[in-house]
């Protein structure tokens, strides 16, 4: 049985969008169905202008599809990826959930299987605080947060989160922890289990 998994992510400079590849690379690997879909962006056009490192982020994922209302109906699960901004989601990450009150009143996202996973510049930079807001969200939507915990090796290595893999970001952009296994890991382990419920609905 295929499972169907979105995933959701918001990158300025390439850090969360390299997350949400390896989290396709894992989930493929178990036979799931995976669309990659970014967030609108609501920066201004001079900020993006502005950060030479932005820019060619933005370019070079042009033709990356926007995610729609459609994909969040379509999944069984969902992993979101997306930088801390003061210890919360980035604001076009927040923008795009906000839009997301007609599919929950009508009960389109219950039992939805979801994951999250962050980034921010130092080891304390808010990412727990990040992935905890996101999950209340879902929590809303009457969601399944399937969280890592300590439950692989990866995690350790990865430095340690169990509330989803959070990675550091040096001055250049360039990831401090070795976060790749964690991530697929965390992607195998929520395509696994909305595997099972979706086995046991049936």
């Amino acid at each position: 049985m295929s499972i169907k998994l979105a995933v959701i992510y918001y990158s300025s400079t390439g850090t969360n969008y390299q997350m949400a590849q390896w989290a396709q690379e894992g989930a493929e690997e178990l036979g799931a169905e995976v669309r990659v879909v970014r967030v609108p962006e609501n920066a201004p056009q001079a900020a993006i202008d502005g950060n030479p490192a932005w820019k060619a982020h933005a370019e070079a994922t042009k033709d990356v599809p926007e995610v729609e209302l459609a994909d969040l109906e379509w999944a069984d699960a969902i992993i979101f990826s997306v930088p801390t901004r003061f210890g919360n989601m980035a604001s076009q990450m927040r923008q795009f959930l906000d839009t997301t009150g007609g599919l929950w009143f009508h009960g389109k996202l219950t039992n939805k299987v979801v994951s999250a996973m962050t980034s921010a510049q130092n080891p304390h930079g808010g990412q727990e605080a990040t992935t905890l807001s996101l999950y209340t969200n879902m929590y809303h939507w009457g969601a399944i947060v399937v969280a890592p915990g300590y439950s692989d090796a990866s995690i350790f290595k990865a430095g340690g989160n169990p509330y989803g893999t959070s990675v550091s970001v040096d001055q250049e952009g360039k990831m401090v922890e070795d976060v790749k296994e964690a991530v697929i890991y965390q992607a195998k382990r929520t395509v696994t289990v909305a595997k099972w419920l979706k086995e046991g609905q049936r």
